[in-house]
């Protein structure tokens, strides 16, 4: 059985040979999970510090964890940017998730033309928490040293912005004719994706992220959900990196 994974303040892991946790991670460690003496844990950051340990201590919503071991993890390159417009219901929480077992660096939520879900002020909030929250827990639950960056809402103009600083810009269309598979990565920079809403692309937002510098591709044959478009697209550009070998 492999140890859990939990999630705990950088400057605590650094130069201990105990570390102590507490709060939510602490509650889950030591009642939902119930940990005990002797048993391995992993602890992280989300910013590349990596502890194993050993629970010393267990008790009610905290442990007491002895260092065996601390790795500092590079930061993945190319970074992995997904433009996600916003899907429906409960397919946003599972895009995030799925992006994030598959390996995306930063989550954008994009208000397209044709997004049936608007995000406005208490509504919008919420629903950014949760994005936020589901990507932490699918890091932790997919193991990962370097937790996504779920970004404020972004607009169009924003997300123009993002591609044309981008080392490579892709927007995914189910009428382009040229291949995902064709695009060639850098070794590093960032690797932009849009994923656009369930009605599609409007015709003026294609045109303004074409100027931005982007190129139009499609997946394959088959046209995808807006949720399983971006984690499909993922895995096409991660198998073309170094991080998936």
């Amino acid at each position: 059985m492999t140890a859990p994974v939990f999630l705990c303040d950088g400057p605590v892991l650094v130069g201990r040979d105990r570390v102590v946790l507490d709060g939510d991670e602490g509650r889950h460690a030591g009642t939902v999970r119930r940990l005990g003496a002797g048993e391995p844990v992993v602890l992280v950051d989300g910013a590349g510090l990596r502890v194993e340990g050993v629970v010393a201590e267990a008790g009610p919503g905290v442990l007491a964890v002895d260092v065996v071991s601390r790795t500092r993890v590079p930061a993945p390159s190319p970074r992995l940017v997904v433009v996600q417009a916003l899907p429906k219901g409960e397919r946003a929480e599972l895009a995030v998730e799925t992006m994030t077992e598959v390996g995306v660096d930063v989550v954008v939520p994009w208000a397209a033309a044709r997004c049936v879900v608007q995000w406005r002020g208490e509504r919008g909030r919420k629903a950014l928490s949760r994005w936020r929250s589901t990507a932490r827990e699918a890091a932790k639950q997919s193991r990962r040293e370097w937790f996504p960056t779920v970004a404020e809402l972004a607009s169009t103009a924003d997300v123009a912005d993002l591609l044309r600083a981008a080392a490579v810009g892709v927007v995914l269309h189910e009428t382009a004719t040229t291949s995902l598979a064709a695009v060639a990565l850098p070794d590093d920079g960032d690797v932009v994706v849009v994923v656009g809403p369930e009605g599609g692309l409007a015709d003026e937002e294609v045109e303004a992220f074409v100027d931005a510098g982007a190129g139009v591709y499609r997946l394959g044959p088959t046209v995808l959900r807006t949720s399983t478009a971006g984690p499909a697209a993922l895995a096409v550009l991660l198998s073309k990196t170094t991080r998936w070998r």
